[in-house]
C-alpha cells in the first residue's frame, strides 16, 4: 500500500471527484481516498487528494485560497449557471461594451455576499442542493459570506450574438465561479453563465505538479504536503513528546491559521492552532 500523502491531479473534462478518486484508490492500493473540494465534471484543473490518514488534513486544506481561469458567456442564463443547463433567457449584447464588463466586475471583488448556485453540493435538510433541482424542486439558498481576492479580464470577444469574457480568479474556499457568472449577467441585463472553468491553485498546490496519468500517481509524502499547505514550527524533543499526547503547546504561532508541527528528526506530528497564550492540537496524526 502506499505511504500516506497528497496527490494533485489535473482533472480532466467529464469526470466527476468521485471518479478521479476511484481511479486512485486503485492506483494507491487503498480504500482511504478523499479529495479537498469537488470540482465539477464539466470543470478540469487541480484536484488534491489525501492518501491514508492524509485524508485527515483535507478538511484543513479546503479551507485554503484557490484560483481559477474561467470563460463567462453573457447573453444567456441557464439552469444550472453553466452550460451544462438549459438556456432559460436570452437577451442581445450588441450594445454592450467591454468597459460595461469590466466596471460590473469590480462589484465582484472584495468580501461579497454571494448566493450559491442552486445545483451546488450545499445541503438543504439533509439533501444536496443539486438533487433538490433534478428531481424538480425550485431551490433558494441563502447568500453567504465568500472573499474574491481579484478578477482579472484575459479577453473580451463577440462569439455569435453573444459576448465570451475571459477571467482569472483568485478567492476564498467556498466562492462559487458559476454564481459570478450568473451575477455578472443579471448585473448587465443579458444573463450569463460559464462555458469553461479551469482550477489552477489550491493553496501552494498548483498545476505545475498536478499529473494527469490516474493510474500511476505521485504521492507527495505527507511531511512534505504539510509543510507545503501550512505554516511550520520545528520543535525540540520535550514539545514533540508532549504533541504525542495532545498537549497544549506554549507557542506563539503569529495568528490564528493551523500550522504544521514537527518533531527534530522532521516527522510531521499534529496541527496546532493558537488558543490563548498557548497553542492547542487540532488534528493529531502520530
Amino acid at each position: 500500500m502506499t505511504d500516506p500523502g497528497l496527490v494533485v491531479v489535473d482533472k480532466p473534462a467529464g469526470m466527476t471527484s468521485h471518479d478521479v478518486v476511484a481511479r486512485v484508490r486503485r492506483a494507491a492500493g487503498t480504500r482511504k481516498v478523499g479529495h479537498a473540494g469537488t470540482l465539477d465534471p464539466m470543470a478540469t484543473g487541480v484536484l488534491v487528494l489525501g492518501v491514508d490518514r492524509a485524508t485527515r488534513l483535507l478538511g484543513h486544506l479546503m479551507l485554503t485560497e484557490k484560483a481559477y481561469d474561467a470563460t463567462v458567456r453573457l447573453g444567456a442564463a441557464t439552469t444550472t449557471d453553466d452550460a451544462e443547463g438549459e438556456a432559460v433567457a436570452t437577451a442581445p449584447t450588441a450594445d454592450l461594451a467591454e468597459e460595461d464588463v469590466r466596471a460590473s466586475l469590480r462589484a465582484f471583488e472584495g468580501e461579497i455576499q454571494q448566493v450559491p448556485s442552486a445545483v451546488s453540493a450545499i445541503k438543504v435538510d439533509g439533501k444536496r442542493a443539486y438533487a433538490r433541482v433534478r428531481s424538480g424542486e425550485a431551490v433558494e439558498l441563502a447568500a453567504r459570506p465568500v472573499t474574491v481576492h481579484a478578477i482579472e479580464v484575459d479577453a473580451v470577444r463577440r462569439v455569435g450574438d453573444f459576448l465570451d469574457v475571459d477571467l482569472r480568479v483568485s478567492c476564498s474556499s467556498g466562492t462559487y465561479i458559476r454564481a459570478i457568472a450568473r451575477d455578472l449577467g443579471a448585473a448587465l441585463g443579458v444573463g450569463g453563465h460559464l462555458t469553461a472553468l479551469r482550477r489552477t491553485a489550491v493553496g501552494p498546490f498548483t498545476l505545475a505538479g498536478a499529473t494527469t496519468d490516474l493510474d500511476h500517481v505521485h504521492v507527495i509524502p505527507i511531511a512534505d504536503a504539510a509543510r507545503a499547505a501550512f505554516p511550520s514550527v520545528d520543535l525540540d524533543d520535550e514539545q514533540a513528546h508532549d504533541v504525542r499526547f495532545g498537549r497544549k503547546l506554549a507557542l506563539s504561532l503569529g495568528d490564528d491559521r493551523p500550522h504544521a508541527v514537527f518533531a527534530p528528526d522532521g516527522e510531521f506530528l499534529a496541527l496546532y492552532q493558537q488558543d490563548g497564550d498557548l497553542a492547542r492540537a487540532v488534528a493529531v496524526f502520530v
